[in-house]
């Protein structure tokens, strides 16, 4: 069988769920697939893992996006005898030139579900977009069973066509020793005090005003004095909520980091007593996989596709119940027993999801679509 995936979402989104679900898939296919031949497109640097006895690398240019989807992919496609052409990042670039069968990666509908917490051009992009899409691909893959419920609340087409393959956690994300993480945020960081941790992004959906507000009545009920420490690069969609840390009073206990690079983020959850992840909607919700993966105690939110990810293995809460979410704070961090009985069941439900699983799922799914649709 030969195999086109479009891999450029690993280079132009890295750092997103898209570019780590782009970037791993790639790398455990060309390692468990030595009978299939992969013609991999990509942009920038970074491949020479991929290049193998079976694939090919094919350079694109980001500047001339339009040219490549509109007319080279489906010509080299053609020209190929291609078998199946896969689109990770939710089936943009997918044009109707395309003679061989398709699948594309759709991860979540937060445009359909909550088009008001997304930018105004992928908003409307994605809506002229994904009825095509979704209509025209020979099968689908999204990553939970919630997403894939989603999918056909929206578009009423054959269930069978849709497969699940879940997500997982880099190896990167392990336990470490906590004295020596914590040492080294304090010398890299500054951060002294313990701490509670958030990362994910500053989406509105993402839901932090919530768990700011949450933490401005609890801080003075916990044991100890702890910062929350909020990770990521937050330009305009931050601002609003580092003003609301001060209208709180708390703007000298929560710490917005700025950008962290990758290598650093399991310092981080491994730093941490609990990370709080309360967002309102997810198509899987990989941080909270990352975080039990390095044996950190989570606190998350009781919808959409959360529950199904980490199982029991966190405490779940509704995430516009700002009593609750105070309450699991104070319960968590006030009781070391808890703590102990999260790590352990994180780490034990953490092993359920690896890269290499989701990469076998995947060529399960590219052998179905190409001999039965």
């Amino acid at each position: 069988m030969k195999i086109s995936i479009d891999g450029r979402g690993a280079t132009w989104y890295s750092g997103t769920g898209i570019g780590t679900y782009t970037e791993n898939l790639l790398k455990e296919l060309v390692q468990i697939d030595n009978s299939n031949f992969y013609n991999i497109y990509w942009s920038g640097d970074n491949y020479n893992s991929l290049q193998k006895h079976n694939t090919k690398i094919l350079m694109t240019s980001e500047k001339h996006k339009r040219f490549f989807e509109h007319n080279y992919f489906p010509c080299n496609l053609q020209k190929n005898h291609v078998d199946l052409y896969h689109i990770p990042q939710n089936g943009i670039g997918f044009t109707p030139d395309i003679s061989c069968k398709t699948v594309a990666t759709i991860h979540d509908l937060i445009p359909y579900t909550m088009p008001h917490t997304v930018g105004k051009g992928y908003l409307i992009k994605f809506l002229k977009e994904m009825p095509y899409i979704i209509n025209n691909c020979n099968g689908l893959i999204t990553v939970s069973e919630f997403s894939k419920k989603d999918i056909l609340k929206y578009f009423p087409i054959n269930p069978q066509k849709i497969f699940i393959t879940p997500l997982a956690a880099n190896f990167r994300y392990r336990p470490y020793r906590k004295d020596r993480c914590k040492s080294l945020i304090k010398r890299r960081y500054h951060i002294q005090k313990p701490f509670i941790l958030y990362l994910g992004g500053f989406s509105q959906r993402k839901n932090i005003k919530s768990l700011l507000i949450s933490f401005a009545k609890t801080y003075k009920n916990l044991n100890q004095d702890y910062n929350l420490v909020i990770l990521g690069s937050y330009k305009e969609e931050g601002k609003p909520l580092v003003k609301l840390c001060k209208d709180l009073n708390i703007e000298e206990k929560v710490i917005f980091t700025g950008f962290i690079e990758d290598r650093f983020l399991p310092v981080f959850y491994n730093a941490c007593d609990v990370f709080v992840y309360p967002s309102l909607y997810e198509g899987f919700g990989l941080p909270t996989l990352e975080a039990m993966s390095c044996g950190t105690p989570v606190i998350t939110s009781n919808t959409t596709s959360i529950p199904e990810v980490v199982g029991d293995s966190a405490v779940l809460i509704d995430p516009l119940n700002l009593d609750e979410i105070s309450a699991a704070l104070c319960n968590v961090l006030n009781n070391k027993c808890i703590r102990e009985e999260l790590k352990v069941k994180g780490l034990n439900r953490a092993k359920n999801f690896s890269w290499r699983k989701t990469a076998q799922l995947t060529l399960e799914a590219y052998n179905k679509i190409v001999n039965d649709f």
